[in-house]
């Protein structure tokens, strides 16, 4: 049993060492491989002279992270690692990080990825303990801002896993795929797990495996980046992988979230950054829409197990899309189920 960690870097000198050094000190052995995205910031000079024992696949152009870590993926199961793990360069993790992911993992053949339990770097605060989807089509890390690190330290199956801190089993790559370059950063791991999860792999929370997370480092770096990934992304996954019985649940909410986004954007001064990112986001559905014939085609699972995947609510951060339903719906209107689910 074999396992590698893969680390995405751009221009991340800064932070990179303190996250090797992290690795460096695993309870159990692991190949370490950082791919460097066209830096310009000195990164892969110091990971030469400092880093001898860590893999450095060199690329000439910033991939994104999506792109980024399919190198690294590929890199892997072409050596022929049993598990593969992924680390932000902005993240340091606990000695026994990857033995307590690899502990869950190997306990249950199922499984195809198990996520960590993501805390903030000032270790204050949760960052994530496993990605939720919301019939609003937003996507959401369970637990962020929670000050009680205790909170959810059950080991359960989960939605998904942030690519960020997590272990995913080689077989499953092969099976579903790697990530969508096509989303270059934001929701790519949403992406692939759904997919993992309507081939049947489902994805659980590995609670002891700790890791402490910079938010942000990374893409604070470029003004209105997350804006235009944002808006770019989040309709793909809906296009790729709801299932038809559920379009007419989520489809609408997330447009009506996507165009809240915009008009903010709009506000911001955003207004062409938001305008390029919905021209791409559309100019590219025909590829989604043939990849989501694919994705429908090999679907492992019925619609009971897909609906109770989903969070039947607006996520705990969507202050505004609450306050347009305050302002919309009657009470009595926010509290009505259909199949036992409450709709809101």
């Amino acid at each position: 049993m074999t396992s590698a960690v893969v680390v995405p870097n751009w221009n991340g000198r800064a932070e990179l060492a303190e996250c090797l050094d992290s690795l460096r000190a695993q309870t159990v052995a692991a190949e370490l491989v950082v791919v460097d995205n066209g830096s310009h910031d000195g990164s892969v000079e110091m990971l030469r002279a400092a880093y001898p024992d860590v893999t450095v696949l060199q690329q000439p152009v910033n991939l994104g992270f999506a792109g980024g870590v399919n190198v690294g993926l590929r890199y892997a199961l072409h050596r022929g690692h049993e598990y593969v793990a992924l680390l932000n360069n902005d993240a340091v993790v606990e000695p026994s990080w990857l033995e307590e992911l690899i502990a869950v993992m190997a306990a249950d053949a199922r499984l195809g990825m198990v996520a960590s339990k993501f805390v903030t770097i000032d270790g204050r605060r949760l960052d994530s303990t496993g990605e939720c989807y919301s019939i609003w089509g937003l996507p959401f890390p369970r637990g962020r801002d929670e000050e009680d690190l205790d909170a959810y330290d059950d080991a359960l199956e989960i939605f998904g896993a942030s690519g960020g801190s997590t272990l995913y089993r080689a077989a499953m790559l092969r099976d579903v795929g790697l990530f969508d370059e096509d989303f270059f950063a934001y929701f790519e791991d949403v992406d692939l797990s759904w997919r993992a999860q309507l081939k049947g792999w489902p994805a659980r929370l590995a609670p002891r495996a700790v890791a402490y997370h910079r938010i942000g480092a990374t893409s604070g770096r470029m003004p209105g980046f997350t804006t235009h990934q944002t808006l770019k992304n989040l309709g793909w996954v809906v296009v790729k992988n709801v299932p038809a019985g559920l379009l007419p649940v989520i489809a609408p909410r997330v447009l009506l979230a996507t165009t809240i986004t915009f008009v903010r954007a709009v506000l911001r001064g955003q207004g062409a950054t938001a305008l390029r990112a919905v021209v791409i986001a559309v100019g590219k559905t025909p590829r989604k829409l043939r990849q989501r014939r694919k994705i429908q085609r090999g679907r492992r699972v019925d619609a009971a197990a897909v609906r109770s995947w989903l969070t039947w609510d607006l996520p705990p951060g969507a202050t505004n899309l609450r306050r347009l339903r305050a302002a919309v719906l009657t009470p009595r209107r926010l509290g009505q189920r259909e199949n036992g689910k409450r709709i809101t």
